[in-house]
């Protein structure tokens, strides 16, 4: 499980001008503990990304707009970061935007290593190589994907499993052409961003009507889950896990119960696991106060199945040393993609 309490936004009550929940990753983390699931020492402390880490997806001119707060404030749907001096928009936003796309990146090697991984934050699927929107600024799925690629012997093929209410026109962009990736998608058809040109890229497309619930929903991603799994089987699953299918959501339309949200969890890893295909779960979205416990609670059930591990991170030592790896690999393989 990868986390950082870097992950969190607060400032001056800004992230709450956004129905995001800037807080949710923590909270997700407390629930655990008090669940005696976790403790502090088998949390794998997410690394922030560097520039040098994001520049093997996205382009330096989509990197240097980011110095302008105006363009935070659009991606981010928070109107007010326009007049804030950019040096606090990179420390109070983007930051904890970075460290959970490092966060993504570490988890991505570690499920290969380890058979799973959950990152409690990212999901950033709105967001491609070179454009940002949806309070998505880095395209981490994609990060992670392409740093498993290039530096990670054995992995060549990679589905995405998008189970956010939104489509992931993010990924879609940035894996348009590209063959080893199959992407799998499940979302409300009347919501944001409705992006025609992405869906090209969609292997598995299933587009959902306002207020589906439970029985359908559930049923249509075992189905396709499945299907996606038996049409190719890839080397990595990247799941990204939404909670903003949950009934009353501001955003997503859908009408999916607590219960049906840990049982849509409990059939994705399922499937990874009986097929021994590794998994990386991200959060992604999520517009309710709800939904941290909701995540937790999902989390609690794959272990109670054993879905994942007793034993679930390696010893704070051991952290250290994949920590170390992946940051040494993630340099050269900057050095290699400049």
């Amino acid at each position: 499980i990868v986390y950082s309490p870097d992950y969190n936004i607060t400032f001056m009550g800004l992230e709450k001008l956004h129905p995001f929940d800037a807080g949710k990753w923590g909270k997700v983390i407390n629930f655990l503990k008090e669940e005696k699931l976790i403790g502090d020492d088998l949390i794998v402390q997410a690394r922030e990304a560097t520039d040098e880490d994001l520049l093997v997806v996205h382009t330096r001119r989509y990197l240097n707009k980011l110095k302008w707060s105006f363009v935070v404030a659009t991606i981010t749907e928070i109107p007010p970061v326009l007049f804030l001096p950019n040096f606090l928009v990179q420390r109070k936003v983007l930051k904890p935007l970075r460290t959970q796309t490092g966060g993504t990146i570490m988890a991505g090697k570690l499920a290969v290593d380890r058979g799973w991984a959950i990152n409690v934050g990212g999901g950033f699927h709105h967001c491609s190589s070179d454009k940002g929107g949806g309070f998505c600024a880095y395209a981490d799925i994609t990060l992670a994907i392409k740093f498993l690629f290039e530096r990670v012997p054995g992995v060549s093929k990679a589905t995405i499993i998008d189970l956010d209410a939104h489509q992931g026109n993010g990924h879609e962009r940035d894996f348009m052409d590209d063959q080893k990736v199959y992407i799998m998608d499940v979302y409300n058809r009347y919501i944001y961003p409705g992006d025609g040109f992405a869906k090209r890229a969609i292997k598995r497309k299933v587009e959902l009507e306002w207020g589906t619930e439970d029985t359908e929903y559930l049923q249509k991603v075992h189905t396709h889950v499945e299907g996606a799994l038996n049409e190719l089987k890839p080397d990595i699953i990247v799941y990204n896990a939404g909670t903003d299918i949950l009934d009353g959501d501001p955003l997503g339309g859908l009408a999916i119960s607590p219960q049906g949200i840990v049982k849509r969890d409990e059939v994705v890893f399922k499937a990874a696991r009986s097929r021994r295909i590794p998994i990386l779960m991200v959060t992604s979205g999520g517009y309710q106060k709800r939904t941290a416990r909701i995540i937790a609670d999902s989390i609690l059930n794959l272990h109670n199945l054993g879905l994942i591990d007793k034993e679930l991170v390696a010893s704070e030592a051991e952290n250290s040393k994949v920590e170390k790896m992946i940051r040494d690999s993630v340099t050269d393989l900057t050095n290699l993609s400049l």
